[in-house]
């Protein structure tokens, strides 16, 4: 199938949808919805999770398809979790309104439906036409341009058969009332002691006074969009980090914060307002020092320090710490899996680690692979250490040496709860962590609703492991190896170690550290889900060892045979468009299995589009991984500046060795 049906094929050679098949949906007011009665519209069904800040980038480009095509197309949102917190329906519920979805959900929490349509990643994208019948199959991002062209085809196609059914979607949604906070996510502390929060939820910044529950400011409209000046005027989209510049810095370049504004794709400069003594209150101003505001596609230009800082795209920057070792701002920029730096006083904006390729791999800097890079901290030693969301891991770069590794997590589909030695500890989808004044790392373990201790091994001036580290500052320290707090399970020499200090939290997303409470160490955490700050002391007789199981993500297997396989990537240039070599090849495939042994020959990197790759008759089970671009540009020769795209999907394939199963295995990029 193609995106753009080719006129000479009959419409009848379509391929029929699967009836849509789940627990339950959503945003219609309790109706459940099947593709006979919406006969008549063009239906997109996006396959989503909300872990997946790639299938967030796609709610974002359909906004304008549903606006503009309000009365011929129902987008239908098919949630199909890779964690286990994401089946939850309440869960699912909560994360619907926190990223303001306005189109029908069915929830799939067996993936009934992404298996009918044949779903492998997330996101992806299958276009119906009026008659219910598959007219195009997309994966990944940035097609908003080609599903307009197609929605526009589909419509005078109903049009011209006389099927189409104009009207609104079958679309009820829940009342929202203003509040306080509504899904709050990082938070910092300014000097003199106020607390701002991110309040993503309602696109805006809370001030609170030392107590943490007395508002002082709200700075933001409350309305998502993008606008500088004061704070009755300023507008953000999802901001989510919020750094607390040193003293100095602040007073050398004029204000007091910076912001990362998620979903406009930007840094933001805040200066806070203050009450002077006799005086009136100083006046909050906001102002924009980094990203252009368009979201980074492949094939655009990384910055590398030069050049005005507001005139580069970046992707969902999500949380800020300062590096006191390169004296700048370290940012997540978690929509392309690397790790970037600003600096205040310059301007200069640069990455920092990752390749954009979404994995876990350490070593040097610029070649590793992160997967959406959340939270970030600076250690008391100068590394800074990363929760590292989807492969559930926290990891670390050490600024001097430019080297990554990671304390614990084992990949993009492993997950769990369990703690004990870093080799079989797991954690899910933590969105923070937070250096402690001992060394220890408390990590915001987003989706088990806890907060989690890491301790690495403290080491000798010859870098022997030793025992564990003393309490500073009231933060009760972990006791050494010999003592795992009635853990079983030991760590070993020169491995990390994990309790459990908190459960029962609702979607924890940050914490600092706060004043200690009779001794003991407090941290004040930003409870997302429940929308409020909260306090939780670290405490020795909190440390739990808990083992819930290590689980991987439950995706349905393919069953492959035994002999060399086929891998296609297929790929139709848009209408219009055509791939172009004119300035290198316009078309990269990466592939690799976990295990990596698991592959004998095919693996790595090569221009083709199809390739055929040995599976070593040992493994009978595996992951096939495969990442694959291609750049498609105007193909009319008389445009004299030809428009490009860089189009890019990683799949993740469970396979099955089985004997008379297809050789062959088709992953569509856009088909």
């Amino acid at each position: 199938m193609s995106t753009t049906p080719d006129p000479s094929t009959p419409l009848t050679a379509r391929a029929h949808g699967s009836a849509l098949r789940g627990r339950g949906w959503l945003n219609t007011g309790g109706t459940e919805l099947d593709l006979e009665t919406l006969r008549g519209k063009i239906v997109l069904l996006d396959f989503w999770t909300f872990c997946c800040v790639n299938c967030l980038h796609v709610l974002d480009e359909l906004r304008p398809l549903e606006e503009k095509w309000a009365d011929e197309l129902v987008v239908i949102g098919v949630h199909s979790p890779k964690f286990e917190f994401e089946k939850d329906p309440e869960a699912l519920a909560a994360n619907i309104e926190r990223y303001e979805v306005t189109h029908p959900v069915i929830d799939d929490p067996d993936l009934l439906t992404w298996s009918e349509y044949g779903a492998r990643a997330w996101p992806t994208l299958m276009v119906l036409d009026s008659h219910g019948r598959i007219a195009g199959n997309l994966s990944g991002e940035g097609h908003a341009a080609n599903l307009d062209q197609l929605v526009a085809q589909l419509v005078a196609e109903a049009e011209a058969d006389g099927s189409l059914r104009r009207g609104p979607a079958p679309t009820v949604l829940p009342e929202r009332t203003p509040q306080t906070l509504r899904y709050p996510s990082k938070l910092t502390l300014l000097p003199d002691g106020r607390l701002v929060v991110s309040d993503a939820g309602q696109h805006r910044l809370v001030v609170f006074q030392n107590d943490g529950s007395t508002v002082d400011a709200v700075i933001g409209t409350g309305e998502r969009g993008h606008a500088d000046g004061d704070e009755g005027t300023a507008q953000f989209a999802e901001p989510n980090g919020v750094l607390a510049l040193p003293t100095e810095v602040a007073d050398e370049v004029g204000y007091d914060l910076l912001v990362a504004d998620t979903a406009n794709h930007r840094l933001r400069a805040v200066k806070v307002g203050q009450d002077r003594w006799l005086r009136s209150r100083t006046a909050t101003e906001v102002s924009t020092v980094a990203g252009s505001g368009s979201q980074w596609m492949q094939g655009e230009p990384l910055p590398r320090g030069e050049g005005d800082a507001r005139t580069y795209a970046l992707s969902t920057p999500w949380d800020l710490t300062w590096s006191h070792v390169l004296d700048r701002a370290v940012i997540a920029m978690a929509g392309i899996h690397q790790l970037w730096t600003f600096d205040p006083v310059t301007g200069a904006i640069m990455v920092l680690a990752g390749t954009t390729q979404e994995g876990l791999v350490d070593g040097p800097a610029v070649t590793s692979w992160w997967a959406q890079p959340s939270g970030l901290d600076e250690l008391p030693d100068g590394r800074i250490v990363v929760a590292d969301s989807e492969t559930s891991a926290v990891r670390v770069l050490d600024p001097r040496t430019m080297q990554v590794s990671t304390l614990v997590g084992e990949g993009l589909f492993d997950f769990g709860h369990v703690d004990g030695p870093a080799a079989i500890a797991r954690l899910q989808h933590p969105l923070a962590v937070t250096a402690l004044p001992d060394g220890r790392i408390a990590v915001s373990d987003t989706y088990n609703g806890a907060i989690r201790i890491l301790e690495e091994p403290a080491t000798d001036g010859a870098g022997t492991a030793t025992g564990g580290i003393t309490a500073l500052d009231g933060v009760v320290s972990l006791a050494g190896p010999g003592d795992a707090g009635g853990a079983e399970a030991e760590a070993g020499p020169g491995e990390a170690h994990v309790v459990t200090v908190a459960t029962d939290l609702d979607e924890p997303s940050d914490a600092i550290v706060g004043p200690p409470v009779d001794g003991i160490g407090q941290l004040i955490v930003v409870e997302s889900g429940l929308h409020r700050i909260t306090w939780v002391p670290v405490a020795k007789a909190a440390e739990r060892m808990i083992d819930k199981g290590a689980q991987r993500s439950e995706r349905p297997v393919t069953e492959v045979g035994p002999g060399p396989l086929t891998v296609r990537v297929l790929f139709t240039p848009p209408a219009g468009h055509k791939l172009d070599d004119s300035l290198g090849p316009s078309t990269q495939v990466t592939i690799s299995t976990t295990p990596t042994s698991m592959l004998t020959s095919g693996a790595g990197v090569d221009t083709a589009l199809e390739r055929t790759l040995e599976l070593d008759p040992a493994y009978l089970e595996g992951v096939l991984h495969v990442s694959a671009r291609a750049a498609s540009c105007d193909a009319d020769p008389t445009i004299e500046f030809p428009a490009c795209h860089m189009h890019q999907q990683d799949w993740g394939v469970p396979i099955r060795v089985v004997q008379g199963a297809p050789a062959h295995l088709d992953l569509s990029l856009l088909d």
